[in-house]
């Protein structure tokens, strides 16, 4: 593994995303969001698409995990669903690429394992990250030979509905750590500082922080809502 990887470890991975629609939507703009991530301590950033990654590239010299997020009609996997969403990240290599890596089919009924099988093939030396939304299915990315195994979808998927992710003092996060080979990124609903600080004391290689840094109008919204309940 890279030195640029390694310095990730017990530091804060910064999730700088805008989708289309949203009013930050702009690969500029995610340029100059990673560069205030890295001015305020950021080690590292995950990012989607590979006009937002070069951009990104750009502005910071700092380890990038990177994704495509796709709909497909077929598939409720959006997270680099497919080999095309991977030749995509391949032009702008990114340190690690992260990937759906729940028990769902992929676009064209492919599984976990026959996708992971051809990734592997096609690029063996890439590092890759597993997004789970279950314990189970960290245990599985972790036997498949992921590089790292992340929670990103706690929550997010139909066998993962109602878990939360800081249920417990982390239990999700504490059973994964236990169990993987693999070095665990916690991810999903960090969203204070405490929550982060928490899951790098219980073990894991980096925590990712996205919504409550990067989109503020999510951010205002919690404002809002808890001015308005007590009107």
């Amino acid at each position: 593994m890279n030195g640029r990887v390694e310095h990730l470890e017990g530091r804060l991975i910064v999730s700088c995303q805008a989708l289309p629609g949203e009013p930050l939507h702009s690969s500029f703009i995610m340029g100059r969001m990673a560069l205030a991530a890295k001015e305020g301590g950021a080690a590292g950033i995950r990012a989607n698409t590979k006009e937002d990654i070069a951009e990104i590239q750009k502005q910071v010299d700092l380890p990038v995990i990177g994704i495509v997020k796709r709909d497909y009609e077929d598939s409720k996997v959006y997270i680099t669903p497919t080999m095309k969403e991977i030749e995509e990240l391949m032009e702008v290599k990114p340190e690690i690429i992260a990937l759906d890596a729940t028990s769902d089919l992929r676009p064209g009924a492919k599984s976990l394992d026959e996708f992971y099988r051809e990734v592997r093939a096609a690029y063996p030396d890439q590092l890759l990250m597993a997004d789970c939304s279950t314990v189970e299915e960290a245990l599985h990315a972790d036997q498949l030979g992921f590089d790292f195994i992340g929670t990103t979808l706690v929550g997010y998927t139909e066998q993962s509905r109602g878990l939360k992710i800081e249920s417990d003092d982390f239990s999700i996060i504490r059973e994964i750590v236990a169990k993987v080979k693999h070095r665990v990124i916690a991810e999903g609903n960090i969203n204070t500082p405490e929550k982060a600080r928490r899951v790098i004391e219980l073990g894991v290689f980096s925590v990712v922080v996205g919504s409550i840094i990067t989109r503020p109008q999510l951010i205002t919204r919690s404002f809002a809502q808890a001015i308005e309940a007590e009107g």
